[in-house]
C-alpha cells in the first residue's frame, strides 16, 4: 500500500531538487563571470498545445500568466513590438519587446506555459533568465535554460518573430 503522504514528499523533493538544479546552473554562471557563448537555438516546428491543458485560443494572455518582468513603462522615443505566440506542449509562449531605436530595452513575457503548476513554477524560474540573456545577446540567439527547452525555445521564437515584424 503506499502513503499519499509519501508520495507527496516524494514530489516536494522533485521539485526541490529541480530549484536545487537550477540553482546550481545559475551559481555557476554567476562564478563564471556571467558570460554567455550564445549558441544558436535549432527550433523546432510550432508544436500543438497538448488537450487537456490549459490554453488560451483567444489570443488574450492566459489568465495564470507570469506578469510582465518590468513595470518600466515604454518612453515616447521606444517602441512595442508583440512576436507570435509559441505553441510548446506545456502552453503557449509570447514576448513583447521594448525597443529603443534598435536596441531591446525590455522583454516583457506576455504568455507563459501555464498547462501544469510544474509549467508555471518551471518558467516562473526560467523566464527571468532568458530575459537577460535576449537583453545582454540583443538578439533571438539565447542559451537555452536548463530543464526548460521548450519554453527557451518558444520564448525565442517569439522574440525572432518580434525583432523581424519590428
Amino acid at each position: 500500500m503506499i502513503n499519499s503522504s509519501n508520495s507527496r514528499w516524494r514530489s516536494a523533493g522533485g521539485l526541490a531538487a529541480l530549484m536545487a538544479g537550477v540553482g546550481l546552473v545559475v551559481g555557476l554562471k554567476a562564478a563564471s563571470g556571467g558570460a554567455s557563448t550564445a549558441h544558436p537555438v535549432s527550433l523546432p516546428p510550432a508544436v500543438a498545445p497538448v488537450t487537456g491543458g490549459a490554453s488560451t485560443t483567444t489570443g488574450a494572455p492566459a489568465s495564470s500568466a507570469a506578469p510582465p518582468t518590468s513595470s518600466a513603462p515604454a518612453t515616447p522615443s521606444s517602441r512595442q513590438v508583440q512576436g507570435d505566440v509559441a505553441q510548446t506542449p506545456y502552453g503557449p509562449v509570447q514576448v513583447e519587446l521594448v525597443l529603443t531605436g534598435t536596441r531591446i530595452v525590455d522583454v516583457r513575457a506576455l504568455q507563459t506555459p501555464d498547462a501544469a503548476s510544474r509549467s508555471r513554477v518551471i518558467a516562473s524560474i526560467a523566464i527571468p533568465q532568458l530575459r537577460s540573456e535576449v537583453l545582454t545577446a540583443q538578439a533571438a540567439r539565447i542559451d537555452t535554460v536548463s530543464g526548460a527547452t521548450y519554453t527557451s525555445q518558444g520564448y525565442a521564437e517569439s522574440v525572432q518573430y518580434a525583432i523581424d515584424h519590428e
